[in-house]
C-alpha cells in the first residue's frame, strides 16, 4: 500500500472495480438471501437472477456484514501497511452495516474512523472517492473523514421506482407512504433525505416521472462542477437515455457514471429502478 490512510467502504457504494483498484478502496460485501441461499453482493449473485426472483415474487432479503468480516478486513488492510483506516458506509437508517463496523473497529490493530455517510449507491461512492483522493495526497485520517463528510453534505440522490411495494415489504418506506404512492396508480419519485427514503413527488405516468427526474437533477446541478451517477435495475435503455439527456443539459458536468445497482439495493426497489446522484465537487 502506497499511502498510510486506507479507505474501506461496503458493496452498496457500487464503485466501478477499476476505480476501486486505482484508488486502493476496499469494499466489504453485504449479503443477499435468495430463498435458502445467503450470497455475497457483487460476487455471488447477479442482478439478472435477482430481477427474475423479484418478478416471480420469490422471497429476497438482505443482511449486514458481520463484525467478524469487518475485523478481518481491517486486519488485512493494516497488514498491507495502513496506519489508519477510514471506514465509510451506507446510511445507518437503512442498514446495520455501520453498527457492525463500529463493533469491529474497537478491536482493530490500527485506528479506525467509522462514518455513517447517510448515503447509498454512488452517493456513498463519491464520498469514498473524496476520502481516497485526500489520503492519496497525504491527508490524515481526520482530513479524509472531513473530505467525505463535505462531499456527503452536498450530494443529493433521487430515484424513480415502478412501485413502492418492494420498499414497503423491506421496511424501507412506511406503509402510509407506500399507500400514497400506490393511490390512483401514480408513479413515485423518491429522495434520500436524512439518511431515509422519503416520497418526493407523485407523477401520473412513468414517462412523466422520468422527465421530472431529469428536470430535478438538472436543476440541482445548476452550473456548478458536478459528478453525476445514473443507476438502474433491469432498465439499461432508460438509464442510457437519461444519461445522454443529462450530458446535454448539465454545463458543469465533470464525470458521469452509468451502472446497474447491485442486489442489496435492487432487492428493496425492484426492477425498473432509475436513479440519479448529483455530487458537487
Amino acid at each position: 500500500m502506497s499511502r498510510h490512510v486506507a479507505i474501506v467502504t461496503d458493496s452498496t457504494a457500487y464503485l466501478p472495480p477499476r476505480t476501486m483498484e486505482r484508488h486502493g478502496i476496499t469494499a466489504v460485501p453485504l449479503t443477499v438471501v435468495l430463498g435458502n441461499q445467503a450470497l455475497d453482493e457483487g460476487t455471488e449473485i447477479s442482478t439478472r437472477s435477482l430481477a427474475q426472483a423479484l418478478q416471480k415474487r420469490r422471497p429476497v432479503t438482505t443482511s449486514r456484514p458481520s463484525p467478524q468480516l469487518f475485523a478481518e478486513t481491517y486486519r488485512k488492510v493494516a497488514d498491507a501497511g495502513a496506519t489508519g483506516i477510514v471506514s465509510l458506509h451506507l446510511s445507518a437508517e437503512l442498514s446495520g452495516t455501520y453498527d457492525a463496523a463500529v463493533l469491529a473497529a474497537r478491536e482493530a490493530p490500527v485506528p479506525v474512523r467509522v462514518v455513517d455517510t447517510g448515503m447509498v449507491a454512488m452517493a456513498l461512492g463519491f464520498c469514498a472517492l473524496a476520502a481516497a483522493e485526500t489520503a492519496e495526497a497525504g491527508g490524515t485520517v481526520d482530513e479524509a473523514v472531513t473530505a467525505a463528510e463535505k462531499r456527503a453534505a452536498g450530494t443529493s440522490a433521487y430515484f424513480y421506482v415502478d412501485t413502492l411495494d418492494y420498499l414497503r415489504r423491506g421496511g424501507r418506506i412506511g406503509a402510509a407512504q407506500a399507500l400514497l404512492g400506490s393511490a390512483l396508480a401514480v408513479k413515485p419519485l423518491l429522495k434520500l433525505e436524512g439518511g431515509r427514503i422519503e416520497l418526493l413527488e407523485k407523477v401520473r405516468t412513468a414517462s412523466r416521472a422520468i422527465a421530472r427526474l431529469e428536470e430535478i437533477v438538472a436543476d440541482r446541478a445548476g452550473s456548478a462542477q458536478v459528478d453525476i451517477a445514473v443507476h438502474h435495475l433491469a432498465a439499461p435503455d432508460r438509464a442510457a437515455a437519461l444519461a445522454d439527456r443529462l450530458r446535454a443539459r448539465v454545463p458543469g458536468l465533470a464525470d458521469l457514471h452509468v451502472s446497474e445497482v447491485g442486489a442489496v439495493i435492487g432487492a428493496h426497489t425492484g426492477p425498473g429502478l432509475l436513479g440519479a446522484v448529483v455530487s458537487p465537487r
